[in-house]
């Protein structure tokens, strides 16, 4: 086995080393979607989309505050 073919080899095993550690990160991602307290902050996405001011809030605002 030459050095070229060795190469190809680890550089073949790395690729697929690193999708499989991408693919992994995005479903840790999609799976905890809220975190400790229960916010699920992928509401919070659309915020630079949908900036005008007759839009709805991300978060509802409520008159009385939560004790």
């Amino acid at each position: 086995m030459s050095i070229n073919e060795f190469a190809a080899y680890g550089y073949f095993f790395l690729i697929v080393f690193l999708v499989v550690v991408t693919y992994s990160y995005i479903y840790h991602l999609y799976k905890n979607r809220k975190d400790s307290s229960g916010v699920d902050y992928e509401n919070y996405s659309n915020m630079a989309l949908k900036d005008d001011i007759s839009d709805t809030p991300v978060k509802p605002i409520s008159k009385r505050e939560e004790k």
